[in-house]
């Protein structure tokens, strides 16, 4: 009953509340209404005044500037008098006085305008005989008192509401005065019964207490020993992560720093013998740079360039290549599917993984089989790991020995392979992985002993307006040349890297020029009247490229940039970086990768730098 009796006091109380809160916000609202009238024949009035002024300037001068404040007053005139009959449309003797009003004040820009056309007209004498006779001025007096009159008449009518709005605050405070004692005494009773009640059922939750005690303690101990087994098996891939990754990276530096010394040293003794040596460390270099490579697309860190791209075009355009690759022991096709969706990708990045399928697939049949390469149109529905839509299907389908199920659980890991020590770094299933899923797609993996493996690449649909572009395998491109004077600025704190960059920009026609840090750059674009193209690395001490890339712009928005680093966390804008709508030379590079990029950086528009 106690508990009843109290919903039912305040249910009461905030009733009784809402009803006289709202008749308060009602007499609020009816005098904040009074101030909008008011208001309303001020702003009427000081038309009419604005009018007046404007067109005795103009008597008095004849200079049509003067007219200005007429052409506004009468101009905004009907508008103010339109909403102040709005305003008073409730009460009959305003909106009777508000018609009065409009006709006055229609009369007087009336009387107003005689006077300008005869000036107009040359007739200044009669447009003054007009303000002598003072029917004008008269007009004005009319209006202004019906003005004042409306405003006595809404000051009358603001008292009567400024009243009831007290009443009705003053009703309001009583009533929740009287509501809260009502509830605190009611509520003193009920918290005195609940406190009887709690009582009764104190020994019930101490026992619950403690058995929740001893469950948590149990939970807390196989959380623990959960953890430590998640960081011994977190500590041992890292181990074999960091194992496989310095084996070939000392591997490939062993090829890089023997091949360089013995150069070094046949350099002037036998020079043909000396160019055998570096391009034994530019291979050894090359594949430390497809090693890093590899491990970002495993990691999805690595700097893409998608556009859109018909697979099918792709797929027909790098058959011959792919045929050279896998040899003639091996029966190959290629089924491209006619009205392919275009894809969103990289189109070299999918180059690089159909050459490792298919080498992989190669490998796999080393006494000769049948590779088949195709693209279809696929929709996936709702399978959780892959968002359902429609996607653009690559199949790469061999005859080899296939795979056991352990093993093909394990296709994708990092360092994981089955084939001969120096045949396979382990990282190329992993990079394929990696290269899809950071574009938004879906690899599956189908084999079986003694039937061969089918490899599906699942690309999204592009949907977009660009049309694909035409693609060419990177054996066929052509270094990319300056043309003409074009000038390039290089920034970089790590000189060789610096050295390098100009001398290979030289080589392919560029004007290079050079900075070791932000503020030597700035000093040569200031001193400097004309350069086409900033290259600056991203990570620099005291400024970002990104920053000095915003400054430059300041002083030249004309000016075409790119960006270079070795850090994907800069490609991908992480900690000041660029962000993946500006363009970037991921380090190291060729001088065929400087070449395209600088290249395509000038060709393009000028991106804005946030």
């Amino acid at each position: 009953m106690a508990l009843v009796l109290s919903f039912a006091l305040l249910a009461a109380a905030l009733l009784g509340t809402l009803v006289l809160f709202q008749g308060q916000q009602r007499a609020d609202r009816w005098v904040g209404h009074t101030f909008q009238v008011q208001e309303q024949l001020s702003r009427v009035l000081s038309r009419l005044q604005d009018a007046e002024t404007g067109q005795r300037g103009f008597l008095v001068t004849a200079n049509r500037a003067f007219l200005r404040p007429y052409e506004d007053g009468t101009r905004n005139l009907s508008r103010d008098l339109a909403a102040l009959f709005a305003l008073v449309s409730d009460n009959p003797n305003q909106a009777a006085a508000a018609i009065r009003l409009d006709a006055c004040a229609r009369e007087r820009v009336a009387r107003l305008g005689v006077g300008i056309r005869l000036v107009e007209a040359g007739k200044r004498s009669e447009a003054g005989q007009m303000t002598q006779f003072g029917t004008g001025n008269a007009v004005m007096e009319r209006c202004r008192a019906i003005v004042v009159a409306m405003k006595d008449a809404e000051g009358r009518l603001l008292d009567a509401r400024v009243a009831a709005a007290a009443w009705q605050a003053r009703l309001f405070t009583i009533w929740v005065v009287m509501s809260a004692i009502a509830i605190a005494v009611v509520a003193y009773f009920v918290t005195r019964a609940a406190h009887l009640r709690t009582a009764h059922v104190a020994e019930a939750r101490d026992a619950l207490a403690r058995a929740n005690a001893q469950l948590l303690q149990e939970g807390e101990s196989r959380t623990a020993a959960e953890a430590q087994v998640r960081q011994l098996q977190k500590m041992d891939s890292l181990g074999k992560l960091t194992g496989g990754i310095a084996h070939d990276f000392n591997n490939m530096l062993a090829i890089v720093i023997g091949s360089l010394d013995l150069a070094r040293r046949r350099l002037h003794e036998d020079a043909s013998r000396a160019g055998q040596h570096i391009e034994s460390a530019m291979e050894g270099a090359r594949r430390a740079a497809r090693l890093t490579a590899q491990l970002l697309a495993f990691g999805r860190r690595q700097a893409l360039a998608p556009t859109a791209v018909d697979a099918s075009a792709l797929v027909r355009r790098m058959s011959e290549l792919l045929r050279r690759t896998i040899g003639g022991d091996i029966e190959f096709a290629v089924r491209p599917a006619p009205g392919l969706w275009p894809s969103f990708v990289d189109a070299s990045q999918l180059e690089s993984t159909l050459v490792n399928l298919c080498v992989n697939a190669r490998d796999a049949m080393p006494e000769g089989g049948r590779l088949t390469l195709a693209t279809a149109n696929m929709h996936l529905g709702d399978q959780g790991e892959v968002p359902p839509g429609d996607y653009v299907r690559i199949t790469v389908q061999d005859t080899g020995h296939g795979m056991p199920r352990e093993v093909a659980d394990r296709a994708f890991e990092p360092f994981f392979t089955t084939k001969e020590t120096g045949k396979g770094s382990g990282l190329g299933l992993s990079q394929v992985y990696g290269f899809v899923r950071q574009s938004g797609g879906h690899v599956a993996l189908l084999s079986e002993p003694g039937h061969g493996t089918t490899v599906q690449l699942y690309l999204p649909r592009y949907t977009g307006s660009a049309k694909p572009e035409v693609w060419t395998p990177a054996s066929e491109r052509q270094l990319e040349h300056a043309r003409g004077s074009e000038i390039v600025l290089v920034v970089d704190d790590e000189v060789q890297v610096r050295a390098l960059a100009v001398d290979a920009l030289r080589e392919l026609g560029y004007v290079a020029m050079d900075a070791e840090d932000p503020d030597a750059a700035l000093e040569t674009l200031a001193t400097h009247a004309r350069i086409d193209l900033l290259l600056t690395d991203v990570l620099m001490p005291g400024m970002t490229g990104r920053q000095l890339a915003a400054m430059a712009r300041k002083r030249r928005p004309e000016l075409k940039l790119l960006f270079m680093s070795g850090n994907p966390a800069d490609i991908l804008g992480e900690g000041g970086g660029v962000a993946d709508d500006l363009p970037v030379l991921p380090k190291p590079f060729t001088m065929a990768e400087l070449g395209a990029r600088v290249r395509s950086a000038l060709d393009a528009g000028v991106v804005p730098v946030a």
